[in-house]
C-alpha cells in the first residue's frame, strides 16, 4: 500500500508534466503551419497593397482601344499563367504541403522562419532552393522594370499582376483546407533534402 501510494503520489505530476509537454507540442505544430502559411500570404497581400494603386488609377486615365485590349489580355493571361499555373498547380499546393511537413517535423529555427521553409528557401533540395530563388529574383526584376513604364502601361501590367496574385491568395488557402482535411489528396512532393526523409 505504502508502494503504492507513493506511485501515485509521484504519477501525477509526471502525468501532470507530460500532458503540458504534448499540449506544447501541438500548439507548436499548429503554429509552425498557420505561421507558415498566414506568413505567405502577407506577403502577397503586401504586394497586392503596393501594386493595386497604379491599377485602380486606370479608371482616371482615358484608355483607347489598344489599352483595353491590352488590359484584357493582361488579366486574362496572369489569370491563368500566374494564378492557375504558377500558384494553384505548383506553389500553393507545395507550400501547403512542407507547411503540414513542418508541422510534422517541427524545428526551432524552421518554425522561425516557417515562410521561407514553406516557400522553399531552406531545407529543400538544390533544385528547388533555385527553382525558388530564380523566380524570386525574376519577379523583382519585372516589378522594377515596370515601375519606369508609363501609364496607363504599368496600371495594365500592374493590373494582370494584382489578378494573379489574388488568385495565389485564394490558391494557398484552399490548398491549406485541402492539407489539414485530407492532406492524402495533395500528392505534390514537399521537396525536402534526401537525408531529412531517413530521419
Amino acid at each position: 500500500m505504502v508502494l503504492e501510494s507513493r506511485q501515485l503520489g509521484f504519477g501525477a505530476p509526471f502525468r501532470k508534466t507530460t500532458h503540458r509537454l504534448a499540449g506544447t507540442a501541438c500548439n507548436m505544430k499548429k503554429l509552425s503551419f498557420f505561421w507558415g502559411m498566414s506568413g505567405i500570404i502577407f506577403i502577397l497581400m503586401f504586394a497586392i497593397y503596393r501594386l493595386a494603386p497604379m491599377a485602380v488609377a486606370l479608371k482616371d486615365t482615358p484608355l483607347e482601344l489598344l489599352h483595353w485590349v491590352a488590359l484584357i489580355f493582361s488579366m486574362i493571361y496572369m489569370a491563368y499563367a500566374e494564378g492557375y499555373k504558377g500558384f494553384f498547380l505548383s506553389f500553393a499546393p507545395r507550400a501547403a504541403v512542407r507547411a503540414h511537413y513542418l508541422a510534422k517535423n517541427p524545428r526551432v529555427l524552421h518554425i522561425i522562419f516557417a515562410p521561407l521553409f514553406c516557400m522553399g528557401f531552406i531545407h529543400a533540395t538544390r533544385k528547388r532552393k533555385l527553382v525558388s530563388f530564380g523566380l524570386t529574383m525574376t519577379i523583382m526584376g519585372f516589378v522594377m522594370a515596370v515601375r519606369y513604364l508609363p501609364q496607363p502601361w504599368r496600371g495594365i501590367l500592374d493590373a494582370g499582376v494584382v489578378v494573379g496574385l489574388t488568385l495565389g491568395c485564394f490558391s494557398i488557402l484552399y490548398f491549406c483546407y485541402v492539407v489539414l482535411s485530407d492532406p492524402e489528396r495533395v500528392s505534390i512532393s514537399a521537396d525536402v533534402p534526401p537525408e531529412a526523409h531517413s530521419v
